[in-house]
């Protein structure tokens, strides 16, 4: 129990850290980490709004870009803020009760929780004007939105331990999380696509994800299709890989 107590503390105090150095202690401060996520969202769902998107499609465009938006960064944030990390905090892992994994889990708590108010306001404030519909069922847009959670947290402390290894892994994934973007269900549902490719597109863990969390949203208006039960095995499959990663990481940065 006392060493739970430290590492709490130990993380408290590199979430302070971590708010103070990216955001500073003036104008909205910490607000900027629920409001960037919110600003992107918001403008992808004007975009399309503008260009008739709503239009070709008896789907709410407006809940529909929140939905997509949100769970792509929720993902993707979490990695690329894990990317380097151990080499931005380097000199904090000289003290005795800091570990790599605290400062990966400082990132990914930060990121997570600004994309999920991000997601509750922005559904919230929509929902109360009227804008959209609520969610038909909040069990399934929460087992979504935390499946999500999972894969960002378990590919984000995997891509911070290796590019612990090189620059080159940090530059290869920024071009990988680009090419992602567009496969990961934020644009589209898996429906659309003939059965031979729903097959492809569902072997990517986020791509269920969304699908279960649009499930709950939308409910029979919809067609989905997800696999919660894989998708829960590669989750695993990342996080195990990433511990891994991670403590042959940890075990080189010591070594120095």
């Amino acid at each position: 129990m006392e060493s739970l107590a430290i590492q709490g503390r130990v993380i408290r105090a590199l979430l302070l850290r971590e708010v103070i150095t990216r955001y500073g202690r003036e104008n909205i401060g910490v607000l900027w980490l629920i409001a960037e996520p919110m600003m992107f969202t918001l403008g992808v769902a004007t975009l399309w709004s503008f260009m008739g998107a709503h239009k070709s499609s008896a789907m709410p465009i407006i809940a529909f870009a929140v939905t997509g938006y949100s769970s792509v960064l929720v993902w993707r944030n979490s990695a690329n803020r894990c990317t380097a990390g151990i080499q931005q905090n380097a000199n904090l892992l000289y003290h005795r009760n800091v570990r790599v994994l605290d400062v990966f889990i400082t990132r990914i708590a930060l990121e997570v929780g600004g994309a999920t108010g991000s997601f509750i306001i922005l559904g919230s404030i929509f929902t109360a004007g009227a804008w959209i519909s609520p969610p038909v069922d909040m069990m399934k847009v929460l087992g979504g939105w935390l499946l999500l959670c999972w894969f960002g947290a378990a590919l984000g402390i995997l891509m911070g331990a290796a590019t612990s290894y090189s620059e080159i892994i940090e530059r290869f994934w920024h071009t990988i999380s680009y090419l992602m973007f567009p496969l990961s269900g934020a644009g589209f549902m898996v429906d659309w696509f003939p059965t031979a490719a729903q097959r492809v597109v569902l072997l990517l863990p986020m791509v269920n994800g969304v699908e279960l969390l649009r499930d709950g949203y939308f409910g029979n208006t919809v067609r989905t299709h997800y696999d919660v039960t894989y998708t829960c095995f590669i989750n695993l499959v990342l996080t195990i890989i990433g511990l891994l990663v991670l403590r042959d990481a940890g075990r080189r940065v010591g070594e120095r």
